[in-house]
């Protein structure tokens, strides 16, 4: 039976190669296997959390509407009002915001939103930072793009070279996947950064798809994000769409909540596609997630975790493997010389799984997969057990 062409240009997702990687071979006996590979927060929700789906568990029997309740919306306006000091007039509830079952799904699916594939025109392409997160090239595969890969190496503090970038590939792109703090490193891009690449949606007609799940999880200074920039700069969301999520920043990964807040026109044929889709949260998960954007204690607490737990790192990896503190997000980026080679030597001598880099990036037309020599740790779960897992990593390599 024929499928989708396009589906045979789809990678396989990381945590399958790894997988394929590792279940072939035993980890270290008498150890307590111990899964450093995938960002999912293992501390709890907060209970307002629970309580509100408790209270509202009498409307999972409604359906809901796909652009969320007006109480949603209100709060969500109002944190990135709070978060990014914005004046009120600047986002509408009604108009800016997309509520969203997770971040995932809607990456994926705003791709074909904003993707207009002509058979007699160039093939349009699609952006993303190398490493990536995987949904960014499914995205552009399925749209009909061509997923293209900008390497973000060190020397560019691990994000995508702007003024490299080809102008005639520019003048057929759709849309640049940007994720600010990065991912996996866990970086932040700088405001002057954040403008130029704005100004280049703007002057080449492409939507700019900013990525800011892990804004709430930093270690120092607050991450500056695209709706401080437009406030900054004026000029509005023409061009633009941020995402945030719920997942990191209220360790709420399973209640499948988010937003995009952008461009009208955008946000407008957004939803009108989702109407088809029926990607709606139920209304207790809206419920939820309202009493989580309002609330700013909790992620207080969350960032401190965090911070511990990177505490912990530097302690025992502070002088090796290029190590430094993330800015933001939870991930160690660790060059450990051969990433595929120290993810089975960790599992084999350690019990310990890390993702290698490799997994999570491109090899380009010359060769070079920006990510072989490096190892992503996620710091999710508690003190004692990141101690422990730390001290194999830095006792093994």
């Amino acid at each position: 039976m024929p499928l989708n062409r396009s589906l045979k240009g789809l990678r396989n997702s990381p945590f399958v190669a790894l997988r394929s990687l590792l279940d072939p071979l035993d980890p270290a006996p008498d150890l307590e296997p111990l899964a450093l590979t995938i960002g999912e927060p293992q501390n709890q929700p907060p209970q307002l959390m629970k309580q509100a789906l408790i209270d509202n568990d009498h409307l999972y029997g409604k359906y809901p509407p796909v652009d969320g309740t007006p109480a949603l919306r209100a709060a969500i306006v109002n944190w990135l009002n709070r978060r990014y000091d914005l004046p009120e007039d600047m986002i509408s509830a009604n108009q800016n915001i997309a509520p969203v079952n997770g971040t995932k799904e809607a990456l994926y699916m705003l791709a074909a939103v904003v993707t207009d594939v002509d058979p007699e025109g160039a093939k349009p392409a699609i952006l993303m930072p190398n490493p990536y997160y995987h949904v960014y090239h499914a995205a552009a595969v399925m749209a009909g793009a061509e997923p293209v890969f900008l390497n973000a190496t060190k020397e560019n503090n691990f994000f995508p070279d702007l003024d490299a970038i080809d102008p005639d590939l520019l003048k057929r792109t759709s849309a640049f996947f940007l994720c600010s703090p990065s991912n996996p490193q866990g970086t932040v891009a700088g405001e002057e950064y954040l403008v130029k690449a704005l100004q280049m949606a703007r002057d080449y007609d492409f939507t700019l798809i900013m990525d800011e799940c892990y804004t709430e999880i930093y270690d120092g200074d607050v991450p500056i994000g695209m709706m401080e920039v437009v406030r900054n700069q004026g000029g509005g969301l023409k061009n633009l769409v941020s995402f945030h999520s719920l997942s990191k920043r209220s360790s709420a990964a399973g209640l499948r909540s988010g937003f995009v807040v952008g461009d009208e026109e955008i946000i407008k044929a957004f939803i009108n596609l989702r109407n088809f889709g029926g990607a709606a949260n139920p209304l207790p998960a809206c419920a939820a997630a309202e009493a989580l954007w309002n609330d700013d204690d909790h992620v207080a607490k969350n960032r401190a975790l965090y911070q511990e737990n990177i505490s912990i790192a530097e302690k025992h990896l502070g002088n090796r493997f290029e190590f430094y503190r993330p800015p933001g997000g939870f991930f160690l980026w660790l060059n450990v010389g051969d990433g595929v080679e120290a993810a089975k030597k960790l599992w084999t001598e350690g019990a310990v799984r890390v993702l290698p880099g490799e997994y999570l990036a491109g090899t380009d037309a010359t060769g070079i997969n920006p990510g072989k020599e490096y190892i992503r740790v996620a710091l999710v779960f508690d003190p004692q057990m990141m101690d422990e897992a730390l001290t194999r990593i830095a006792n093994i390599l």
